[in-house]
């Protein structure tokens, strides 16, 4: 699966209503609620949106005749085959009457160009991990868990040396347990925890 890198946005005039749609990778709920927050339009006349998690999915056609609207946009997220994605599809009414096929073909495209647009990057599960290792080799230990990808959350210091938990892509768990064997003789100690799915 991928997922979008960034937001991206893109604007399109169809039939005197402007179409205004805005994409971004979304990892949970609470992103879904605090992006359409953020690019929601009060003014427009409709705010439409559509989102897929893992095996979850949503969307709304926002007072817009059933279907013409949520599910395009949902179709244009599956049809690229993204994951943890979010697009909201604003329109303000130009006066002219689309009809339902014209919602769908309106909404589906802007929201499918907007996406084209992005730049797509493959989601790859990873593993929560505790790293506890002396003081010694902390920056040793540091410049493995970059060369790893490890995307570090949370370190402490103590009398024992440094806990770091960060997660890190699956497939260099074990590589980066024997990185440390060597440079700690065996004395580092990871504990590989559960997977904390794509990112």
């Amino acid at each position: 699966m991928n997922t979008l890198a960034s937001q991206c946005r893109y604007e399109e005039l169809i039939r005197k209503s402007r179409f205004i749609a805005f994409a971004s990778p979304v990892a949970g709920h609470k992103e879904t609620l605090d992006f359409y927050t953020s690019v929601a339009d009060p003014s427009a006349t409709h705010n439409c949106w559509a989102w897929r998690i893992d095996g979850a999915y949503r969307s709304s056609d926002d007072g817009e005749p059933g279907g013409s609207a949520g599910r395009p946009i949902l179709a244009a997220i599956e049809g690229r085959q993204l994951n943890r994605v979010m697009v909201v599809v604003i329109r303000h009414y130009g006066g002219i009457k689309l009809g339902v096929g014209g919602l769908i073909r309106a909404y589906g495209g802007t929201a499918a160009r907007c996406l084209d647009g992005g730049e797509i990057i493959i989601l790859r599960p990873r593993r929560q991990c505790l790293l506890q290792i002396d003081f010694a080799l902390a920056s040793a230990a540091y410049k493995l868990l970059e060369t790893f990808e490890s995307k570090r959350q949370e370190e402490q210091y103590d009398e024992r040396g440094l806990e770091v938990r960060f997660t890190i892509p699956s497939e260099h768990v074990k590589p980066l347990q024997q990185a440390l064997a060597n440079i700690s003789k065996g004395k580092a100690r990871l504990t590989v925890r559960r997977l904390t799915g794509p990112a």
